[in-house]
């Protein structure tokens, strides 16, 4: 991370703003992968944003008993493609890492790795995608790896509002996973805005209560263009309210419809939220490689961007 984010990231009435992406599948050769890095980065040309965050795909088969809607196709590392996009950008990077299918001692080789070959500092560690099958290395034992090494990584954790409307105690992870290093947290993608106020609620009075700063939690946000990626995001876990659902499978446009019902949503989220003092920023990604949905994703880049800058600047003043 350069030093103007980890300023903005220290301030708490600055956002910060990500775009997210998937490394190129595991068949693509070097030059192939150049190629898939500099075209995003054309369109990303004349938008301003902060980071990358580059996700780290995996199966999830074992999580839900519904096929996956779209086939899982393994990929290149992500520290691999988040080096080259930071090479590429100039820009720094997010990188995630599911940590179950590695042992102790694995992952330690793996930390150490991405600090002196990738070069990555700024990390999400994530935990199995359910209790069945075998997992190696629990969660909480990969943080506790990570606060022994002499490395200085910039932690951040995942956060799901479903499951704190399913189980009430999501506030409770984001406190134990802050006491684990965790300076950050990125939310996964919104399509319920009240399971996120009350997720944001319910965290921020208990960092009242306990007097402790909240972390940033970074809000993630991407356009549904069509029946089967609504399938694939319920598939994921992303709770879409049934009226929301038809809004956009009956809209003329589906694309443009969702782009609306995401900012509604996160308009609703910061009328709520803003007050909490609860730092924020946000993560646009698009779930498919679709061309449309890709181009979608950047227009609500642009469109949410500027949401939270005004709520941010409206609140500046209504401080002075």
């Amino acid at each position: 991370m350069n030093d103007q984010l980890a300023a903005k990231f220290a301030n708490p009435d600055q956002g910060v703003y990500f775009i997210g992406t998937t490394p190129p599948k595991a068949s693509t050769d070097e030059a192939g992968m150049q190629e898939i890095a500099d075209k995003l980065l054309a369109r990303l040309a004349h938008v301003e944003f902060d980071g990358l965050v580059v996700y780290d795909i995996q199966d999830e088969s074992s999580r839900i008993d519904k096929p996956r809607p779209f086939p899982f196709m393994s990929t290149r590392d992500p520290r691999e493609y988040a080096a080259l996009l930071n090479q590429r950008s100039g820009k720094p990077t997010i990188t995630y890492k599911s940590v179950a299918q590695r042992d102790a001692a694995e992952f330690n080789d793996w930390l150490q790795e991405t600090d002196q070959t990738y070069g990555q500092k700024s990390i999400v560690l994530v935990g199995s995608p359910s209790s069945e099958g075998k997992v190696r290395l629990p969660l909480n034992s990969a943080y506790e790896i990570l606060g022994r090494q002499p490395q200085q990584f910039h932690l951040g954790g995942v956060t799901i509002a479903e499951r704190h409307a399913s189980k009430g105690n999501e506030h409770l992870r984001l406190l134990q996973k802050g006491r684990q290093g965790c300076q950050f947290f990125v939310s996964q993608a919104v399509y319920n805005p009240q399971a996120t106020i009350d997720l944001l609620t319910s965290y921020a009075r208990s960092c009242r209560q306990l007097d402790i700063e909240p972390r940033r939690i970074i809000l993630t946000f991407t356009p549904c263009g069509s029946a089967k990626t609504l399938e694939f995001m319920q598939w994921l876990g992303i709770s879409v309210p049934e009226a929301t659902r038809w809004r956009i499978l009956d809209a003329d446009k589906p694309l443009a419809e969702s782009i609306r019902i995401c900012q509604n949503n996160l308009e609703q989220i910061l009328n709520a939220c803003l007050s909490l003092g609860i730092p924020l920023g946000l993560n646009i990604e698009s779930l498919t490689n679709r061309k449309e949905e890709i181009d979608a994703a950047i227009q609500l880049y642009r469109l949410l961007k500027a949401t939270m800058e005004l709520q941010l600047a409206r609140r500046e003043l209504g401080q002075h």
